[in-house]
């Protein structure tokens, strides 16, 4: 028999009260044996837990828990199972490693060493019956030592399971025998074995997007967690035939200080991962939202006045599996030099003094290379951009780069040499997305700029931002390369190429992109903090002072176009022309809106919607044609109004839309009106006006426009005070979020409300002809009777949405230019929130003019531009209390 790793006798009588395992395998009866069995393991995992959380060490917890697991499954293996026969009880996976967590399941493995008869058979139902009714998870197969070896042939994870067995009970021959059958000289020789371990933690970071700073990470399976130890385990015991990490030292693939890494890295992963099990009351391993506040809690993180506690314990946690992936990445690349070409010599390829190619990977000539020349540190991603054939570097080089990062110092920074090679790494026209992150990994690119360490693992805990502070500002840089290197069409659409073709200096951009975000965690404004950091850099890099000053501008306004397109009225000429004075000339304009499409995009892939492009889009080009005209040269609102007609009316099939009905039907309407619809929408309304019959009113047109992102709800119908509040009530009903409401009142009486909507749960177009159908016959029907559309049931708040708290808050801002009264709320997203505000102002006789509609992750920021029922601002403090606590009540509900 072998037992797990040795824990102190103290350690072992406090976890297990052997007295009482003891007596319960003495009682009569199965039933009361199952009972005292139960309480006893019960109460060694109440043990366990307060031992934990009283600050024993990881490793003896798990290790106890092992062990005291076996000392019941022996007594069962005795008492209910088998007992003395040739069979054996094997533990493996983590329980056979001897680390068995708080919830983990306990995997067993029977080899039968005779044929099975019925009593043997009945014997080990029995025990695994046995084990399940005391409480543990229990994982098991029954296989002779042929049918083991012939599993194992079949399937890497059958053979990994047997290289981690440990004999429980049975006989020690026959163990040895099922380890000489599934050695590496008879299945699975340490090649192919490699090989397959690599394929299969290929694919299994692909599913986490290779990204080491998930938003929700899962403890063994994500980028740079357990199983990215665990295969550096297996892979060596598979080839070296050591047990353990500690082999790798001797094998010399590992130094003291690296091992002590894995070890520490590995004891903070363990510790997350039990206190997830505890706190979960089941195996959980997977870091969600629900738990991650009250793991920091158990590691004793506190909030700070600008860095909340759980962001201080992901930090940590994102800091370790980085320091994780970059040793698995180091070793595994050892494995394989060592493994797959032990005996080979393969030609080196000189590039220059301190660099060469081996086996299209790049080295160091010696082991003295960075120590001699340290800008080298930076020369050799360089030198991969300018060789496209270069695969990557060999692991002996990696290890060299992170033994030498205390070389990147004050003094190196201020070196010319290393200032210049990293202004080329920029320069370079490819690869720096890809070089500029494998430096991250290596230390290096933290090391060489204090203020990008500083960001590095920082987390914000909201919805909104998918990956950490650092790896979103190199995602950035990716989607910025996208421009000139698409990979989807999304990635450069017209407008996009034809920017990019403009700029006269990509590299500014790349900075821009690179420091945008570099100012988050300090307290201060992050847009500020940044713009202070891009400036010393940009003048330690010797840009020239215009360059200095353009980069340091698109870092402090990095926000202003996203704002704009998403919170004010991007038709209105006095918005334009506001954003196009900030803005002051094109090339800045271009860099702006280039920089905004790679932050949102970088942000969180869903964010990028057809919606969104299209207002970032539309506030471009009309950004572009006030430049273009002058700022100073301000267009009319009638002379543009005037345009708009002509360009809407050419649009228009005289035979259907004769001159005088459209002249009569744009009489009653206002400028606001053809200021907020683009021609081909103004062509869309008119004709669907002039061809309804007053029996057709209201009248619901639907229809999709390519250029929108959204399917636009056109509603024209006599007017109403709470048209609003209905037909928000029933696009909620219908499972639409809408993104846009235009409110338009013609001096006919009539009401043309245009509402551009999104499938609530696909956040697409509706394309379905028969839901198009339904979405008009719902809207009509609530129109007519003129009454809401009962509250569609809260469905229960996502998990994630739980977790994030927004309160709900209303403000009054008077807008004296427009004669109104905009009222913004900001509160958590939710369904039917817009419905909710309708019938807020419904009760409180309020009249909506317009609204802009913008939810950022868990958080909705809505404003709508309201007046009184006489079209009088909405400026009574009383009635503004009114409505305030009416939307709050319900948004609170």
């Amino acid at each position: 028999m072998q037992s797990v790793a040795s824990v102190a006798d103290e350690s072992l009588e406090q976890a297990l009260d052997f007295d009482a395992l003891e007596a319960a395998f003495e009682l009569d009866g199965d039933a009361a044996l199952r009972a005292a069995c139960r309480a006893v393991h019960a109460r060694v995992n109440e043990r366990l837990k307060q031992r934990f959380f009283g600050g024993a060490a990881v490793e003896e917890i798990v290790g106890l828990r092992a062990f005291c697991i076996d000392e019941l499954i022996r007594r069962a293996w005795w008492r209910i199972g088998p007992g003395e026969c040739a069979h054996a009880l094997l533990a493996v996976g983590g329980y056979g490693r001897g680390e068995l967590h708080p919830c983990s399941d306990v995997d067993i493995c029977i080899v039968l060493g005779a044929a099975l008869d019925d009593t043997t058979r009945d014997q080990i139902e029995r025990l695994i019956g046995f084990l399940w009714d005391i409480g543990l998870e229990v994982g098991h197969s029954v296989r002779t030592l042929d049918e083991c070896a012939e599993a194992a042939r079949g399937d890497i994870t059958i053979m990994t399971n047997l290289m981690e067995a440990r004999l429980v009970e049975g006989p020690a021959a026959l163990f040895a025998a099922l380890r000489a059958a599934t050695a590496n000289d008879r299945i699975w020789p340490t090649d192919l074995f490699f090989k397959a371990k690599m394929d299969e933690q290929e694919r299994r970071h692909q599913r986490y997007n290779d990204a080491f700073q998930q938003l929700e990470p899962n403890i063994k399976e994500s980028p740079g967690g357990l199983r990215d130890i665990q295969i550096i385990a297996w892979v060596a015991s598979r080839h070296f035939h050591t047990a353990g990490l500690r082999g790798l030292i001797e094998n010399g693939f590992l130094t003291a200080q690296e091992y002590a890494a894995l070890v520490r890295g590995r004891n903070h992963l363990w510790r997350i991962r039990c206190a997830l099990h505890y706190l979960a009351g089941r195996r959980e391993d997977r870091l969600l939202f629900d738990y991650q506040r009250r793991v920091s809690e158990v590691f004793g993180f506190v909030d700070e006045s600008h860095n909340r506690a759980v962001e201080q314990f992901m930090r940590g946690f994102y800091r370790t599996v980085r320091e994780l992936g970059r040793l698995n990445e180091m070793l595994l690349g050892l494995f394989q030099e060592a493994i797959l070409h032990p005996d080979r010599e393969v030609r080196a390829t000189p590039l220059n003094r301190r660099f060469q190619v081996r086996g299209n990977f790049i080295e160091a000539t010696s082991e003295q290379v960075f120590r001699r020349t340290p800008p080298a540190l930076l020369e050799i991603f360089l030198l991969i951009q300018r060789n496209p054939w270069i695969k990557g570097v060999r692991a002996s080089t990696i290890r060299l780069i992170r033994e030498h990062l205390h070389l990147i110092d004050d003094k190196f920074r201020r070196d010319i040499r290393a200032r210049s090679l990293f202004m080329e790494i920029i320069r370079q026209p490819r690869l720096i997305g890809h070089e500029l992150q494998r430096m991250h990994r290596y230390g290096v690119l933290a090391a060489y700029l204090p203020e990008f360490a500083r960001i590095e693992g920082l987390m914000q805990f909201d919805l909104f931002h998918v990956y950490t502070v650092d790896e979103h500002l190199l995602f950035v840089l990716l989607m910025m390369r996208r421009f000139s290197y698409p990979v989807t069409e999304e990635d450069q659409p017209d407008l996009v190429r034809q920017a990019i073709e403009r700029i006269p200096k990509l590299e500014l951009l790349y900075i821009a992109g690179l420091y945008h975000d570099v100012g988050k965690g300090t307290g201060r404004d992050h847009s500020v903090v940044g713009a202070e950091e891009v400036t010393t850099f940009c003048t330690a890099h010797g840009l020239s002072n215009y360059d200095t000053r353009l980069v340091a501008w698109l870092v402090s306004n990095h926000l202003v176009m996203s704002a704009t397109a998403q919170r004010e009225d991007i038709y209105d000429p006095e918005v334009i022309q506001r954003f196009a004075s900030v803005v002051g000339n094109e090339p800045r304009l271009d860099y702006l809106f280039l920089l905004t499409i790679a932050d949102i995009r970088g942000t969180n892939p869903q964010l990028w919607t057809g919606w969104k492009r299209s207002l970032i889009f539309e506030l471009y080009l009309a950004t572009l044609r006030a430049l273009r005209t002058g700022i100073e040269a301000r267009i009319a609102r009638a002379e543009l109004t005037e345009s708009t007609r002509q360009e809407a009316r050419k649009l228009l099939d005289d035979a259907r839309c004769p001159e005088h009905a459209v002249s009569l039907l744009w009489g009653t309407l206002s400028e606001e009106y053809f200021l907020r619809h683009r021609p081909i929408e103004i062509a869309w309304h008119t004709e669907a006006i002039l061809e309804a019959d007053d029996d057709d009113l209201p009248l619901i047109a639907i229809r999709n426009f390519d250029s929108r992102g959204g399917t636009s709800v056109f509603v024209y119908a006599p007017d109403s005070d709470h048209l609003f509040a209905i037909a928000t009530a029933t696009l909620d009903r219908l499972r639409l979020d809408v993104q846009d409401a235009r409110i338009i009142t013609s001096s006919a009486g009539y009401t043309l409300d245009t509402f551009t909507v999104l499938d609530a749960e696909t956040r697409s177009v509706v394309n379905d002809p028969q839901r198009l159908h339904d979405i008009q016959s719902r809207l009509r029907s609530a129109l007519r009777a003129r009454e809401l559309e009962p509250v569609r049931a809260t469905p229960a708040v996502s998990r994630r949405l739980r977790n994030f708290s927004v309160p709900a808050s209303v403000t009054f801002t008077p807008d004296p230019a427009h004669a109104r009264t905009v009222m913004e709320v900001i509160a958590a997203d939710r369904p039917g929130f817009l419905s909710l505000v309708g019938r807020a102002m419904r009760t409180q006789s309020v009249r909506l003019h317009d609204a802009r509609i913008a939810t950022i992750g868990e958080r909705a920021e809505d404003y709508f531009y309201v007046t009184d029922i006489d079209n009088r601002p909405f400026d009574d403090p009383a009635r503004q209390d009114a409505l305030r606590g009416e939307i709050i009540a319900a948004l609170n509900e």
